[in-house]
């Protein structure tokens, strides 16, 4: 394996998993520059506890993200509203990603790595806080006592005055939101001061539970782009060239998880770390989330898809650490990871006769965003026509096939024939119509 000073990985990119003692490190997390220290050499028991603490943390984020992502569209404040991964995003994605990890290279060469790293540090102590108190937020509305009075606030910047006023940051926010957004600011002073492991792992868990949660994918074919593409970026990036190691050695933020090898010698002072990139588990967290919405969206009271690529997960995650620990060479984790979630869900789609479902072309609308135009529709028989509640679903159905981006005629035309023709829409028009009397229909728009 390959031996890292600091350990530590890239934002919102993967990175090899990198399982090895890092070289001598004080409590701060500065190396500790003596060439004649001894290379730390782990128990079996220090590596065994490393390894299976890295996993369960993992598995923690990817678990229960993937929970929160069916409902997390219920939420008022838009900063809670998931970002949709396209097809087109998933294939920019690994190009973008080189780039900014080529680009940190270079800054690693030629700037202070100091400077670079106290501004990082301060760009993700606002962050972290932001991601813990949103992850702390289910779990305080839960114990926090009901004879306390709960108090509403609202944070607003707009730009502009009059009718050009703009919205720029709209967020609500209780007492409740309040203490979450003090316990977080604690955690945070604790790591700008000490960069202490645990406080730089509630910071990682928090980063990877909201991506899981956040990150939507819009269907399976998407997934498989997105983690087809990074599967080549990764084993590039670390078998093909130094880069990806140079800059997780250079790197200082809480984006990857760590578990010293030496708890059992030092106690919470230990500084021998195993670390594991938190772009190992986001991304394949969020195709996880997706097949687990699929489930729901069979409405078979089943959650086969998901528990199948969970468990997929867990498989390539040993293998992965297997293979290191046996070749001791440090490994690009999706070079495991993503034949394991992507192949076991499909052979379970192709043994249930459900495999062109999973991958159907027709772009549905997702649970959010039915949830979203629920509430305001739900009453609009009452205010408008039949015939124009059907002209209104039929042009939201083209909308959705469409998915809102620029499309060659053929896929236009292609997506009407859908809806008007093989749906029956057009049979359904022109039935409504022949029953109405012809006074009727020249009033029909004036009809409840």
């Amino acid at each position: 394996m390959a031996d890292v000073d600091q350990g530590s990985v890239l934002p919102s990119e993967t990175s090899p998993l990198i399982l090895d003692g890092l070289n001598a490190t004080d409590s701060n997390g500065t190396d500790a520059v003596n060439a004649t220290v001894a290379k730390f050499v782990a128990t079996p028991e220090g590596t065994a506890l490393a390894y299976g603490s890295l996993v369960f943390m993992a598995l923690l984020p990817i678990f229960f993200g993937a929970l929160r992502s069916v409902n997390c569209g219920k939420s008022k404040n838009s900063s809670d509203m998931p970002e949709t991964i396209t097809g087109r995003d998933a294939a920019r994605f690994p190009i973008i990603a080189s780039c900014t990890l080529f680009g940190l290279y270079l800054f690693f060469k030629i700037f202070s790595q100091e400077y670079i790293n106290l501004l990082l540090s301060m760009y993700f102590f606002v962050l972290g806080i932001l991601a813990l108190s949103h992850t702390m937020s289910p779990f305080m509305n839960r114990i926090f006592p009901a004879n306390i009075p709960i108090k509403q606030y609202q944070l607003l910047f707009t730009q502009g005055s009059g009718e050009t006023k703009e919205e720029i940051v709209n967020y609500e926010f209780d007492t409740k939101d309040m203490i979450c957004l003090v316990i977080s600011t604690v955690v945070g002073v604790w790591y700008i001061l000490k960069k202490h492991w645990i406080a730089n792992n509630l910071f990682g868990l928090a980063f990877a539970l909201n991506g899981v949660e956040l990150l939507h994918l819009n269907n399976v074919s998407t997934g498989c782009i997105l983690l087809g593409g990074l599967f080549v970026y990764d084993v590039f990036w670390v078998f093909g060239t130094n880069v990806m190691v140079t800059v997780a050695k250079s790197f200082e933020a809480p984006i990857k998880l760590v578990f010293p090898q030496d708890l059992f010698e030092k106690g919470l002072g230990a500084n021998q770390f195993a670390m594991l990139g938190l772009g190992d588990i986001v991304i394949p967290g969020i195709f996880i989330a997706l097949l687990l919405r699929f489930d729901v969206s069979l409405k078979k009271n089943t959650r086969t898809y998901f528990y199948t690529s969970f468990l997929a997960y867990i498989f390539g995650l040993g293998m992965t650490i297997w293979v290191m620990h046996t070749f001791k060479h440090a490994q690009p984790a999706l070079l495991y990871l993503v034949p394991a979630c992507i192949g076991f869900p499909v052979v379970v789609a192709l043994l249930k006769g459900e495999l062109t479902e999973m991958f159907r072309s027709l772009q549905m609308f997702d649970q959010v965003q039915i949830r979203a135009l629920a509430g305001p529709l739900k009453n609009i028989q009452r205010l408008v026509p039949k015939l124009l509640l059907c002209c209104l679903g039929s042009v939201l159905r083209v909308l959705v096939l469409l998915e809102g981006e620029p499309l060659p005629q053929s896929e236009i035309l292609r997506a009407l024939e859908q809806v008007f023709i093989k749906d029956g829409v057009l049979q359904r028009w022109l039935s409504f119509w022949k029953v109405l009397p012809s006074p009727q229909r020249n009033s029909v728009a004036l009809s409840k």
